[in-house]
């Protein structure tokens, strides 16, 4: 196949232009050269989406038989490039996110491949519905639509990690076990450790996309581990193991992290409220996506990977950003606090 890759130098696109590649595919990738490098063997296209001579240049004698779109948040933005690769390429392919569907994000139900979109017009900007990320990805899709009618292919992910992740999620958790020597050897670890998750390895979302190109499949899929796959528990210790650590997982439990004002999710990576309605985050199974021949691989390869793309680098500093753990000396307070009040003995 031919295959236009919008992005392709970070994370998803990276992981999407490397299997191309693998798979025999010619690649394009059309990006401002800004955040990453392009990989060796790929054409490069320099440019930016939201500039329409820039977009007029890509198509120029060109076609493609699928478009991959991995970097689209705004629909007005998403509608351009689609409006300007109508007639040059095939198939639209775009990363769509499981937070286009609203009882995820709202944890009412569990959702499934049927599960209605938000309601968000194609042709809206950054700051419809206050920039909500999920509600933006929805309209995305229908930019995508409008102009890929009956050629488009949705994929509606969960939680992606692995090798060259830019949220750094997984990279926070692995970080923080890495320096935890010495006298930092323990680590906060919130809730129940046996509550499962749905984390999926940005290679297999590469792989099942490439195939469901390949074998011709159009719509929407929730694209996700058709089973839980891990805990929170094994998860640090995947970590554990990977960085050959001795920090040493301490259970905190979730009325203390309320109590001393600590952020699910951006304070700990991942971790939600161990209650009947958050972890239906971690409820949505992917029949359609399995029946079309989606495989996932063990989860610990996946941090194991992670690891190895990481672990020479110099020892970063934390949080890794703003929203993506807890930095040290926050984490000792807890510690200490947690076990002033007889949860944990103090060593």
């Amino acid at each position: 196949m031919r295959v236009l890759i919008i992005g392709g130098s970070q994370f998803v696109g990276r992981a999407f232009a490397a299997e191309a590649l693998a798979a025999g595919h010619r690649v394009t990738t059309f990006n401002r050269g800004v955040s990453g490098t392009d990989l060796p063997g790929v054409e490069a296209v320099r440019g930016d989406r939201e500039v329409a001579g820039d977009l007029e240049r890509l198509v120029s004698g060109r076609h493609w038989d699928a478009v991959v779109d991995t970097c689209g948040y705004v629909p007005r933005t998403v509608g351009a490039s689609a409006a300007a690769l109508s007639g040059h390429a095939d198939t639209y392919l775009y990363v769509s996110s499981i937070a286009c569907l609203p009882d995820w994000a709202q944890a009412v139900r569990p959702v499934d491949d049927d599960s209605p979109a938000h309601d968000c017009p194609p042709d809206a900007g950054p700051d419809h519905a206050d920039g909500d990320y999920g509600v933006l990805k929805a309209g995305c899709e229908r930019a995508v639509d409008r102009h890929f009618a009956g050629r488009t292919l949705h994929l509606r992910a969960g939680v992606i990690l692995g090798p060259h992740d830019t949220m750094r999620m997984l990279d926070a958790w692995l970080w923080r076990m890495r320096v935890a020597e010495g006298e930092h050897r323990r680590v906060l670890a919130p809730g129940n450790p046996e509550v499962g998750m749905r984390l999926i390895d940005v290679r297999d979302v590469a792989v099942f996309g490439l195939d469901c190109l390949a074998d011709g499949r159009t719509g929407a899929f929730i694209v996700n581990p058709p089973e839980k796959n891990t805990t929170f528990g094994e998860l640090l210790t995947e970590c554990v193991k990977a960085t050959g650590s001795a920090a040493e997982p301490v259970w905190v439990d979730e009325g203390f992290i309320a109590e001393h004002g600590v952020s699910p999710w951006t304070d700990l990576p991942m971790w939600v409220p161990d209650t009947a309605r958050d972890t239906l985050v971690w409820a949505a199974g992917a029949p359609r996506a399995r029946a079309a021949g989606l495989a996932c691989r063990s989860f610990s390869d996946t941090v194991r990977d992670a690891w190895e793309v990481v672990r020479d680098r110099p020892v970063p500093e934390l949080p890794l950003a703003a929203g993506c753990g807890l930095s040290l000396s926050r984490e000792k307070e807890l510690l200490a606090a947690w076990d002033a009040r007889g949860g944990a003995a103090a060593g």
